[in-house]
């Protein structure tokens, strides 16, 4: 834009000093001579002569002649500057309304993406960090400098992306109400839009480096916490076939449905893990939940009753694991973090389970008396809380509850319920907080 108005500036000073060389120059011969004969510009004394008629004029003077060759030097002047006056009007309203219409066309495309991108970032940010948040909440005064210190450096991370955002979004306002006023619209780098996508690109190198740090607190507080609402856990430490925990139902274990959920973290789960067991001198395997690498499997009545939820668990990871089964139909199933991962009918179909028999968490009895008859390869390690058993069966919105809620330990079974019924750790096992 300055370019095309300097041409054409320099454009009509060259014609204005053309026009002005071609005056002077068919004047100046004459001008130069009579100058000259200095004794020619006295006055004189003439004889009066006749007064002309008034339709004749008299003949101009060297000085009129010199007047009116200025006179029309300047009108020339003017006209060639109102001409180029009239052309860069012309010019930069034609320009003004090219940019106007440009950004008129863009600026909604531009205005939507970056709104887009803010609240799409913003909202990940949000449930991210209320979900570290809410897995922050029950930790011990011990660690609790430690976790404010994370919390608050992922919090700075996302208020600095919160605010560049929100300067991105006032820029282009500010641009967008300069079209309608008299400033200058300027366009860097191209156009707006291309401007704008190289800071939000940098907005989401930014985004990519505080998730990995969300995603690092998060496994740091999957492996040092308990799931939200437990205040305890029994620890074991490692597989062994001393160690397990030994439990007391508070009422009858005559059985015609169950619901059986428990937490668990293992650290590592073999072909055949358990994490409890009730069976009887005749049946050891009368109720049995347990791991084998990744999958989750509920027995009922004898090994040969079994449902298996493929891909369940991970080691190191806390997971909510709930079993199911009734009488009438056989019917079986096991949910894992408030999500139904299997299904099965004719599972120990018409079987009543029986009372007096032994139950333990972290073993398989198969003996005649404690501490009889274990094997520490099918021996859990890792920890468990909110064990409960029910002498019926829970529906789906119940166990969800279970897996999602803040107080999931405090819900307790009928039959065994977490914090109220006897469970004695043994040979290493150990209560934690």
């Amino acid at each position: 834009m300055k370019i095309i108005m300097w041409k054409l500036l320099r454009a009509a000073l060259l014609c204005y000093f053309f026009g002005i060389s071609v005056l002077v120059s068919q004047y100046d011969h004459e001008f130069e001579v009579q100058y000259q004969n200095g004794f020619e510009n006295e006055i004189k004394e003439e004889e009066e002569e006749a007064t002309p008629t008034p339709c004749e004029s008299p003949e101009l003077g060297r000085w009129d002649k010199l007047f009116a060759m200025l006179e029309n030097s300047q009108m020339k002047e003017n006209m060639l500057l109102q001409y180029v006056d009239d052309i860069l009007k012309v010019e930069v309203q034609s320009l003004r309304t090219e940019m106007l219409q440009f950004v008129a066309n863009f600026a909604g495309t531009c205005t939507n993406a970056v709104d887009s991108a803010k609240t799409r970032i913003i909202s990940q940010l949000d449930r991210k960090l209320m979900e570290i948040t809410d897995r922050i909440k029950g930790t011990d005064n011990t660690c609790q400098s430690e976790n404010e210190e994370r919390l608050e450096q992922l919090l700075a991370s996302g208020q600095d992306i919160i605010n560049k955002l929100s300067k991105i979004e006032n820029a282009w306002q500010n641009t967008a109400e300069a079209n309608g006023s008299d400033s200058e619209v300027k366009l860097q780098d191209g156009s707006v839009c291309m401007g704008l996508e190289k800071v939000i690109d940098s907005l989401t190198s930014n985004l990519q480096q505080t998730q990995k740090k969300i995603e690092l607190t998060q496994m740091w507080a999957s492996q040092r916490f308990l799931p939200a609402g437990c205040e305890m856990a029994l620890l074991f430490p490692m597989r062994s076939k001393k160690i397990f925990a030994s439990v007391s139902p508070v009422a009858a274990m005559t059985l015609n449905a169950f619901t059986a959920c428990i937490w668990a973290k293992v650290t590592e789960a073999l072909n055949k893990t358990v994490l409890f067991s009730y069976g009887t001198k005749r049946n050891p395997y009368e109720i049995q939940l347990s791991l084998r690498q990744q999958s989750v499997i509920l027995t009922v009545g004898s090994e040969e009753h079994s449902v298996v939820a493929e891909n369940a668990v991970s080691a190191g990871q806390w997971a909510h694991i709930c079993g199911t089964w009734n009488s009438e139909e056989g019917k079986s199933s096991v949910w894992v973090n408030g999500e139904l991962m299997t299904t099965a009918l004719g599972v120990a179909e018409s079987h009543t389970i029986p009372d007096g028999g032994i139950l333990q968490l972290g073993q398989e009895k198969n003996g005649c008396c404690v501490g009889g008859g274990f094997d520490e390869n099918l021996a859990f390690s890792g920890k468990l809380t909110g064990f409960n058993l029910w002498n019926r069966t829970l529906n789906g919105t119940q166990i969800i509850y279970l897996a999602t809620s803040e107080d999931s330990c405090d819900v307790r079974g009928n039959v065994i319920g977490w914090g109220v019924t006897e469970i004695i750790p043994q040979g290493g096992a150990q209560y934690i907080h």
